[in-house]
């Protein structure tokens, strides 16, 4: 049996200049950490004494005969870009949620495809799982999504991550004193506005619009290294918080769908509470509003959002990892059921 950890991600700036219809031309940046909030994931082979040939246990239960049957599109993608056609168990569990805006989907990719790397005894880079998990998702499954979530939920951390016109991925980890990291999170906030959206729907209606939002989207990547000079820097860290809120304003005119009366509502309510600024996590619609405030009118920000739930949160640095490895089930498939690695493919696009 194997088991991955993988975190899910706040992301700071950037947003929206992932997306290959914007970094193919002008390149893009996201600043982003992950959080010691995690997706697990469990898988062996499973010996061929059942009915069904694979069983897929996450928010439902599927048991199926072939790959092609599997309803979950990562699960499926990720096998059959692994080369496992069946006879495999699969268990996902989270800390929170899937759909609120953490990258929760690209964390079940990345995790599952670190799995059965292990499961196949491959002890694959980070790049390589935040590569291969960007080709699953895109490629594969043709889901509507950025770069950035695999990258942050692969590596772990608080970094920067840049995207070339030639989909070339690099990565810089931010290091700041003890102190002012510590600084930064006491003034984090992350309260669940109470539902979840479809991102792929929502980043499909931004990436129709990317041609008439060159402006606003130039302005957000920008955003990225003064968020940086900001917290490298002596700035008081409330300028930190300013920008967040500019961010916000602008990640809201690239669609109708990014906001709704409920969010406006709770963000509003929060900065009349005393918070200096903050953003609704990923692509919009619903999700985990992140806020930033002084840690002294934090105490009144809660009162005043009291039906909302609010969930404490560290940063973490160890990004996606195998915390649980049986040599016994990392061997070859049940006889009967194996089948020749699928060969690497190019991931150049």
């Amino acid at each position: 049996m194997i088991i991955s950890r993988t975190p899910f991600r706040i992301s700071f700036f950037g947003g929206g200049t992932d997306y290959p219809v914007w970094y193919e031309e002008h390149g893009g940046a996201a600043l982003a950490t992950t959080i010691d909030k995690y997706c697990y994931i469990t898988c062996r082979y499973l010996p061929p004494f059942f009915e069904h040939r694979s069983r897929i246990a996450y928010s439902k239960i599927e048991l199926v005969r072939s790959l092609s049957e599997i309803r979950h599109p990562s699960a499926r993608e990720t096998l059959r870009f692994m080369g496992i056609d069946g006879g495999v168990e699969i268990h996902h569990d989270a800390d929170l949620p899937a759909r609120t805006g953490l990258g929760s989907s690209s964390s079940f990719t990345v995790g599952l495809l670190h799995a059965l790397h292990a499961l196949k005894r491959r002890m694959p880079s980070k790049m390589q799982l935040a590569q291969e998990s960007i080709h699953i998702e895109r490629d594969l499954i043709r889901e509507h999504v950025g770069s950035q979530d695999q990258v942050s939920a692969a590596f772990g951390g608080f970094n920067l991550i840049r995207f070339s016109p030639a989909h070339e991925i690099s990565l810089r980890a931010v290091i700041l004193p003890r102190r002012r990291l510590e600084e930064l999170q006491a003034h984090l906030m992350l309260v669940f506005s109470g539902f979840s959206r479809n991102a792929s729907e929502i980043a499909a209606e931004q990436i129709r619009r990317v041609k008439n939002r060159q402006t606003q989207l130039a302005r957000i990547g920008e955003m990225v290294d003064e968020g940086l000079e900001l917290l490298a820097g002596r700035h008081d860290l409330a300028m930190f918080g300013r920008l967040l809120h500019e961010g916000w304003k602008l990640k809201r005119s690239l669609s109708p769908l990014v906001s709704t009366s409920r969010i406006d509502s709770i963000y509003d309510a929060a900065l009349k509470s005393g918070a200096i600024g903050g953003k609704l996590l990923g692509a919009g619609g619903g999700g985990f509003v992140l806020l930033f405030a002084r840690p002294e009118v934090q105490a009144r920000i809660r009162r005043r959002l009291k039906d909302l739930l609010h969930v404490p949160f560290r940063f973490e640095t160890g990004g996606s990892q195998i915390i649980f490895l049986d040599h016994l089930a990392a061997e070859d498939e049940p006889r009967g059921r194996r089948r020749a690695p699928a060969r690497p493919g190019s991931l150049a696009r």
